[in-house]
């Protein structure tokens, strides 16, 4: 029987709610919009490492389209009282959950650009019966 709950939607659903908790933190932090809106992008400017070998390019996105490097700026921001650290690792995490939300994944060196983890996680296993 077929798992009803794709992991590829889990995923999905997972950076909607990073991006729904992501915006309701900002606006309480009392952040800048006009910050949010010329940082929102910013991550994707890992994208330039593909400029200098696939490699790196893969590494750069991946580093960018993780949630670890978010969670520690936000909480040394929180742990210092530095609001600004705090606003920049939720539009961080707030890009990450949108990329999440459209299906974009994390890359693979060895893999096509546009096959991620996400595509990965919805290939089913060979079985024995073929």
């Amino acid at each position: 029987m077929r798992n009803p709950i794709r992991p590829k939607l889990l995923l999905q659903l997972e950076g909607l709610a990073a991006l729904l908790v992501g915006l309701v933190l900002y606006r309480e932090l009392g952040a800048s919009w006009w910050w949010f809106v010329v940082l929102v992008l910013a991550p994707d400017l890992a994208f330039l490492g593909y400029v200098v070998h696939k490699r790196v390019g893969v590494m750069a996105y991946n580093v960018a389209h993780t949630y670890l490097g978010p969670a520690v700026l936000f909480t040394a921001g929180f742990l210092t009282a530095r609001s600004t650290m705090m606003a920049v690792g939720l539009i961080w995490a707030i890009h990450i959950g949108v990329d999440r939300l459209l299906g974009f994944g994390l890359k693979y060196e060895d893999a096509p650009f546009r096959q991620t983890h996400l595509q990965s996680a919805d290939s089913r296993l060979p079985t024995a019966e073929g």
